[in-house]
């Protein structure tokens, strides 16, 4: 993680699910809700001066597990998956322009006609530059989720905190669509995240990966507009993993 100083901008890792880029639609991308998300980006940025780095889901597109679930093998429909992520970037990273941000599309799997390769240095040196780095690809391996992803590509980049953006305002102790009586957590640890059966933030192997390096993570509501920008400045949003 970066160690800041008052003259230094808050470098932010925000982890989009595929279904996210789904808005009102039940497949594919809704440009409507792409391009929303784009001016609060724009927004964000020009009132936090952080820097910004996106790492996208697929999920909207086409789910691994789900297709080898139905007969691909695992390792395939994963790779499909990856595929699925850099679509989704393609369409952030342009409609991001459209609302005159710049950004760039960085991959994990090799793409060079519609993405740069994944290289560490290239993505710091962009956000110093002030452009968005969209990472798409997953890890580049079968197997690992795009929370691992996120929260793998923060450490390298050395971002101070994850946003998980989620459809709910945090983390509830059950259910909260199914039970009226669910509590929301205002914060956590790592440790209760990972053993606590009815806490679902993202998969152990990141929560694991964020607590060994003392990397933040903050689930909240992306829906609520004006939220990004809450949580970077420090308002109470969401439920805070740390």
């Amino acid at each position: 993680m970066t160690t800041q100083t008052p003259s230094q901008p808050a470098r932010i890792l925000l982890k989009l699910s595929g279904e996210q880029f789904e808005g009102a639609r039940e497949y594919g991308i809704d440009p409507q809700f792409v391009n929303k998300l784009a001016q609060e980006l724009a927004q964000t940025m020009a009132e936090t001066g952080a820097q910004l780095v996106i790492v996208v889901g697929g999920g909207n597109i086409m789910r691994g597990a789900s297709v080898a679930a139905n007969g691909v093998e695992r390792a395939t429909g994963d790779y499909m998956g990856m595929l699925a992520t850099v679509i989704n970037g393609m369409a952030l990273v342009d409609i991001l322009e459209q609302n005159g941000v710049p950004a760039r599309l960085q991959t994990r799997i090799h793409i060079n006609t519609v993405a740069e390769p994944y290289i560490r240095r290239r993505g710091i040196r962009h956000l110093e530059k002030g452009r968005v780095v969209v990472v798409a690809g997953g890890t580049g391996n079968p197997y690992v989720t795009t929370d691992t992803a996120a929260v793998t590509t923060a450490l390298e980049l050395e971002c101070d905190m994850v946003l998980k953006a989620t459809k709910v305002d945090g983390v509830y102790d059950k259910d909260p669509a199914k039970h009226a009586d669910a509590k929301k957590h205002t914060s956590l640890n790592h440790r209760t995240v990972l053993t606590d059966p009815d806490i679902n933030v993202m998969d152990n192997a990141a929560i694991s990966l964020a607590m060994d390096n003392q990397l933040p993570i903050v689930v909240f509501d992306l829906l609520t507009a004006g939220n990004i920008t809450r949580v970077i400045q420090g308002e109470n949003i969401g439920t805070r993993v740390e």
